[in-house]
């Protein structure tokens, strides 16, 4: 998996890490001094570079309305218009985490009221004698007083 080849170390899947003074082409490798960068990190040749500095620009993305939306519900911002045009993306990322909690918690309780409420319900069924089995049989004696009826109407 790892394979030193050179001032070059792959470490699988196409990732490939350059360090090392070793001589190679001029634009192979940055100047010495300079940190080492992998493949998929490394800055292009055409950005800023000055003294062993490398300025980045964080990531940054536009909001959804129903990021917006969540943003809000999270306590990030208190208001729409708080909200900035770009914001990054980890801050999304964290709110939507703290939503979806939120949502649990809330899913959690409704069914703690929802078991209250049905067994309220069942004690007040027992109460009135009421049960599967006596409403199975009630529904099956109507389904046989109706076929009766037909077989009555169909002998006329």
């Amino acid at each position: 998996m790892l394979r030193a080849v050179g001032s070059l170390l792959r470490l699988g899947r196409g990732l490939t890490v350059r360090c090392g003074p070793t001589p190679r082409p001029a634009q192979a490798l940055p100047p010495r001094g300079l940190p080492c960068y992998s493949s998929g990190g490394a800055p292009s040749n055409s950005g800023p570079q000055g003294h062993g500095e490398i300025h980045r620009v964080p990531a940054q993305r536009r909001p959804s309305q129903f990021d917006k939306k969540i943003l809000l519900w999270t306590g990030r911002f208190k208001s729409m218009e708080e909200i900035p045009p770009r914001i990054p993306p980890e801050m999304i990322v964290t709110a939507r985490n703290k939503a979806r909690v939120k949502a649990c918690y809330i899913m959690i309780g409704l069914t703690i009221i929802a078991c209250f409420a049905v067994i309220g319900s069942a004690k007040r069924a027992v109460e009135r004698h009421e049960s599967l089995t006596s409403w199975n049989l009630a529904k099956k004696a109507k389904w046989r007083e109706e076929a009766a009826l037909a077989a009555q109407a169909k002998a006329k």
